[in-house]
């Protein structure tokens, strides 16, 4: 059998502490102003739609249909 090694002590290094604790103290998070926001969400809504629009194709939905009955068993 073999056997874990103790573990030494570590002297904790003062320039990870400290930052440690800067990244502790609260950040200002940057924004976007209103009329970016409005065309970043222009422009998703635009790229979703056409995803949405495209349908599934022919391929996935015989899977599909393949996955369904295999969960119902063989029919008869």
């Amino acid at each position: 059998m073999w056997k874990m090694k103790e573990r030494k002590a570590v002297e904790p290094d003062p320039l990870l502490e400290k930052d440690a604790a800067a990244s502790r103290k609260p950040k200002t998070e940057p924004r976007l102003g209103r009329e970016i926001q409005t065309r970043i969400g222009h422009h998703l809504r635009a790229m979703y739609d056409d995803v949405v629009s495209q349908g599934v194709p022919d391929r996935f939905v015989d899977l599909l249909r393949k996955l369904d009955e295999g969960r119902e068993g063989p029919s008869e």
